[in-house]
């Protein structure tokens, strides 16, 4: 039995998704957090995101064949899928924190708003303009490309889990989106042009399947939001420089 399913979970909103959106607004040039990345918690909106995605994951028969769970060592990723599994009376799969499903590293432009990158950095501005959000690498951070390469040595492992037909994965923006690149074998115009219409919304569900092992991976539904009221529904990009960049 091979994995023919791969349902990708977005985390809630987070408390540093809601002090970024803040920042932004004011024109302020640092956002105000007070928790490294990886422990950045879900605000109250993103806990209740997260309840309402774990009763869509139970309407859907999550747990209808057998599944394997993979997790960012992120809090906001873990907060995430622990209330949806237990919103959704959901037995936990077997689960795997795996460093490589980890958020993108800013590294130098970690906690500035667009605005704070200009000011504070203006050749990193300049280099990233040029380059471009795929291969723009900022001093102690991570490019896409970057991510991608992670995220390939990982979705490797894949191909050993036996016993299992859908591998739920929860982790971030950038992942869910970089996964999809990887499986669908997109280069980086044909990526950067989905990228450009396409979005990773809080709390969405991102599902691929394949026939088999070794066919080619389709994808099926991207950052699905149906099972969240409007009221709920948030876009946050999650990682500062992800807006306005080629």
């Amino acid at each position: 039995m091979a994995v023919q399913e791969i349902w990708l979970v977005r985390h809630g909103e987070s408390l540093a998704n809601v002090a970024a959106a803040r920042a932004e607004a004011a024109g302020e040039d640092v956002i105000d957090v007070e928790y490294r990345d990886a422990d950045v918690p879900l605000s109250p909106l993103g806990e209740s995101q997260s309840r309402s995605l774990g009763q869509e994951l139970a309407d859907r028969g999550i747990d209808d064949v057998p599944v394997a769970l993979w997790v960012s060592p992120y809090l906001r990723a873990q907060q995430t899928i622990e209330i949806a599994l237990g919103a959704g009376g959901l037995a936990e799969p077997d689960r795997r924190v795996d460093e490589r499903l980890r958020d993108r590293e800013l590294g130098v432009l970690d906690l500035l708003t667009l605005r704070g990158v200009r000011n504070r950095y203006p050749d990193e501005e300049r280099r990233r303009q040029w380059l471009g959000k795929y291969y723009h690498r900022p001093a102690g951070g991570e490019s896409w490309a970057d991510v991608m390469l992670r995220l390939r040595s990982a979705l490797v492992d894949v191909e050993r889990i036996e016993g299992t037909e859908r591998l739920v994965v929860a982790a971030h923006d950038a992942v869910v989106m970089l996964v999809v690149a990887v499986c669908l074998d997109l280069d980086e115009p044909a990526l950067m042009e989905f990228a450009r219409t396409h979005a990773v919304a809080n709390a969405s569900l991102t599902r691929l399947r394949r026939e088999r092992a070794g066919a080619p991976w389709v994808l099926e539904e991207f950052s699905s939001v149906g099972h969240l009221d409007d009221d709920e529904v948030t876009a946050h990009t999650g990682r500062k420089d992800d807006e306005h960049v080629r």
